[in-house]
């Protein structure tokens, strides 16, 4: 048995770990957990379009029915937002997807949703852990329900997203679904609304049509190259293998990065749909925030890497908007975890209420607002045994500037084993921060810093760099 759970759930490689033996085994444990902690429970499963997804998916419908759980299959290959929202609209024990998101196509795995519509706890997901392969598997078909899953959620988008203001935009959009699970979804509603629009690789493939199916910079070159050929596009949207994540490309082919995106998502959100409320996002995220939307009435929450995170917040406080560095973003009055379908909605929606007809000239006018964002990432790999205790030793011995820069503050961020896995260092003036994580699962230390300039950003990213160096 070869089984390691991560946050929310379980992501291996396809045969060799992520096998019919061990998806039941999972099944198994789930199972007994729901029934500790449910009386009559339902559960729904559903499920993208990697190799075996669909069979993962009734076999994990059968382990639990086989338990006396009620269990709703998914007849379709669908998002994770969707489970996550039918587990909250019906108001079930839990939910459950087979997919391992963004990873490539020879992953597969399971994520775990909770009866609020987001994932799984950390501890929650330990607990269904120390059950795996103490209990027989007893499986069979007598409560498993195979049904559609996905209108009600359509409906639900439509009352979320002004579908009207769309309309009388006349924006042109184009659409990557990266072969994944957001299949045609936001090309129908557009479509409904008289939008002209067309979506590229909309057909699900088990190899994501040989790109990783995660839709940063990179893997969106066929994107990038659509939109430049036919140029009368308003822009591009993205969505990862799950569709749970968006990426964005401006009306040129020019990538939007997240940062951008968070900071036109929010400012959209506030100030345009008058969202109230608190905003959260993870330490990685720009500081711009902050600088601009904390005031008297709303607070910006900074938590640790991971929609988790953010998710426990969204449970705690009254929040606007939680978001990731990684394009994953959540809304309220909807459900306490990302949705990609409804973040690509939101953005058109944002431009048709502007002025414009390209999201270029959209981001010149807020670019003369907020300015521009200078901020960069760098992973680097560190295969010492020690990774563990750097970031733990630098909080000890803490410097007290960094590239000329006066520390003014530094947040910790503990593992779910209690250890310091992230440092992030605040520094004087606006926006200036650098943030140092240490991965429990790769032998990576990845670096994040903002800052007033591009030289700034990686003077601060070439310090950070020199700590880890000098402490291991």
């Amino acid at each position: 048995m070869n089984i390691i759970f991560g946050t929310d759930g379980w992501r291996g490689l396809i045969d060799s770990e992520v096998n019919f033996e061990n998806v039941a085994i999972v099944a198994q444990a789930f199972s007994d957990y729901i029934n500790q902690k449910f009386d009559n429970p339902k559960i729904v499963v559903g499920y993208d379009g990697r190799k075996y997804s669909k069979k993962f998916a009734q076999l994990f419908a059968q382990v639990c029915s086989g338990n006396k759980i009620e269990s709703i299959l998914s007849d379709g290959i669908i998002p994770t937002p969707v489970v996550s929202f039918t587990v909250k609209n019906k108001k079930l024990s839990a939910g459950v997807m087979i997919t391992a998101s963004h990873n490539p196509a020879e992953y597969n795995g399971i994520k775990f949703k909770a009866h609020y519509g987001g994932p799984f706890l950390t501890e929650v997901t330990l607990e269904i852990e120390k059950l795996l392969g103490k209990s027989e598997i007893k499986k069979d078909e007598k409560l498993v329900l195979e049904c559609d899953i996905l209108s009600n959620y359509i409906k639900r988008i439509k009352e979320f997203v002004d579908f009207n203001a769309i309309k009388k935009s006349n924006l042109k959009i184009l659409i990557d679904s990266m072969s994944g699970a957001g299949q045609q979804i936001i090309e129908n509603l557009l479509r409904e609304v008289e939008i002209d629009t067309n979506t590229i690789f909309g057909i699900v493939r088990e190899d994501f049509s040989y790109r990783y199916a995660e839709p940063i910079e990179k893997n969106l070159i066929p994107l990038k190259d659509e939109l430049i050929k036919d140029g009368k596009y308003s822009f591009g949207i993205a969505n990862d293998g799950d569709a749970d994540r968006v990426g964005i490309l401006l009306d040129n082919g020019d990538w939007l990065s997240a940062q951008e995106t968070i900071l036109l998502l929010t400012d959209f959100l506030i100030n345009e749909k008058k969202v109230d409320g608190h905003l959260v996002k993870t330490s990685s995220v720009t500081n711009k925030l902050k600088q601009y939307f904390e005031n008297g009435n709303r607070k910006v929450f900074s938590v640790q890497v991971g929609f988790k995170y953010i998710c426990e917040k969204m449970l705690e406080e009254d929040i606007a908007f939680g978001c990731e560095e990684s394009g994953g973003y959540g809304y309220k009055g909807h459900i306490p975890e990302r949705d990609g379908i409804l973040s690509g909605l939101l953005f058109i929606e944002m431009l048709a209420k502007s002025k414009y007809k390209k999201l270029s000239d959209l981001i010149s006018e807020k670019s003369k607002e907020f300015g521009n964002i200078f901020y960069d990432r760098i992973d680097v790999k560190y295969e010492d045994e020690d990774r563990i205790n750097l970031l733990p030793n630098l909080f000890t011995q803490q410097p007290e500037k960094i590239s000329d820069f006066k520390i003014v503050y530094i947040e910790k961020f503990l593992s779910s084993r209690g250890i310091i896995n992230g440092l992030k260092f605040l520094l004087e003036g606006d926006t200036r921060w650098l943030l140092i994580r240490s991965s429990e699962t790769e032998p990576i230390i990845r670096f994040y810093a903002e800052g007033q300039s591009d030289e700034e950003v990686q003077n601060i990213l070439s310090q950070g760099i020199n700590f880890i160096n000098k402490n291991s």
